[in-house]
């Protein structure tokens, strides 16, 4: 019990400490205790994690707490970018990979800021939803939230700029693909000192050739995942007079490269182990090859599930580093399910732009604080399991 009330303590002062490192993006003092209200809040065991409810642990009035949010001048922008310039001084990486995923959040009535019936991933159905559009990062065990913006439909918002302004949203912010908001997300990082060698990303991005061709341009290795009719062409066929351009899973009906065996990872059920046959490819763009790349195609071999991969890393690279990169993004999706159910990452309940955007800023920031200090813990429980460690295990 004595390590247990200790480990708070240390929690206690390293949250100090870490909440210093923002103290120039929110320079009034009340505003600073406010922020950490919050944090505060999202890191705590509450079980809603919203505005109220964590206003009244702290016995502060919610309203305050919401003007905070909404309405109190502080740089929402600069705590983003100082949460991004923490990551890259303490896990930098050369090998650092970008995730790019969106996430959704169940709500009721009109007034939300992009709210409209949509798929939600939340619920796997078509539903009354708003979805932000995130970055991620990853390197070694290490992963944390980078960036996220507001995904605005365009016909029941982007055009309708009386509801918009309504909403707090301004007058610049238009309709983005996903795919553009990815980005632009990417570009506003990377302006910010923020160094990645891989990106990935679901089909819902890898499926689009202005994409690719973005990451691309950026000078960043994709490894992304596509739809199963993606149409393009080998370079053996495209040896023959005009073919056809074919979909990539019609492409092996009889031969083609040779099924090759890897195991993933290990779980508590077993190794997960994919099968996976890989060829130079030249996608379709505009009824044209584009510029040749990597495509193979994972198959799982215990439930026979196909994945669909591009790449533009170089022709001699192994296969397994195309695997290793291609088979990471779970990491977005443990933070976004770590993000939800840890920090209350979907309890906001405010419905103005700003303060949506305030909210997804602060859960970046609470969840880069919670992985350090989880990372922190384990560590020294690991240390405390070490031989000649047992006096201290008997204190306990």
């Amino acid at each position: 019990m004595q390590i247990v009330v200790e480990d708070m303590k240390e929690t206690r002062r390293n949250l100090t400490r870490f909440l210093g490192e923002f103290k120039r993006c929110v320079k009034a003092k009340y505003n600073r205790a406010h922020l950490r209200t919050y944090v505060e809040g999202q890191i705590s065991d509450l079980p809603r994690k919203s505005i109220e409810p964590i206003a009244l642990a702290a016995d502060v009035a919610p309203r305050t707490l919401q003007e905070f949010m909404g309405l109190h001048r502080w740089d929402e922008g600069a705590v983003r970018r100082r949460v991004q310039r923490v990551v890259v001084r303490d896990h930098a990486d050369p090998n650092a990979i970008a995730l790019i995923d969106e996430t959704s959040f169940i709500k009721k009535g009109a007034k939300t800021a992009g709210v409209q019936r949509q798929y939600c991933g939340a619920s796997g159905k078509t539903d009354n939803c708003v979805v932000t559009v995130h970055l991620g990062y990853t390197a070694g065990d290490f992963h944390a939230l980078l960036d996220g913006d507001l995904y605005l439909p365009e016909q029941t918002w982007s055009a309708d700029r009386e509801r918009c302004r309504e909403a707090g949203i301004p007058d610049e912010v238009v309709y983005r693909p996903k795919w553009q908001i990815a980005l632009d997300l990417l570009d506003r990082t990377m302006a910010n000192g923020v160094l990645f060698k891989y990106l990935v990303a679901d089909e819902g991005y890898g499926r689009f050739d202005a994409f690719r061709a973005g990451v691309d341009a950026r000078g960043l290795i994709y490894v992304v995942e596509t739809d199963r009719n993606q149409l393009g062409w080998t370079p053996r066929a495209l040896d023959t007079i005009a073919p056809p351009a074919r979909r990539v899973d019609q492409l092996w009906k009889r031969g083609g490269p040779s099924w090759q065996r890897f195991r993933i990872k290990n779980t508590g059920n077993g190794p997960v182990v994919w099968e996976v046959r890989a060829t130079r490819f030249f996608p379709c763009e505009q009824k044209d090859p584009g510029k040749e790349c990597w495509l193979f195609v994972a198959r799982n071999v215990m439930d026979g599930e196909l994945k669909y991969f591009l790449s533009n890393a170089p022709a001699d690279t192994p296969l397994e580093v195309l695997l290793h990169v291609a088979f990471s993004r779970w990491h977005i999706e443990r933070v976004f399910e770590d993000g939800k159910g840890e920090i209350g990452m979907d309890h906001f309940e405010v419905r103005q732009y700003r303060a949506i955007q305030r909210h997804l800023v602060l859960s970046m920031l609470s969840f880069l604080f919670l992985v350090c200090e989880t990372q922190r813990l384990q560590k020294k429980r690991s240390m405390d399991h070490l031989p000649g460690a047992g006096g201290r295990r008997s204190a306990a």
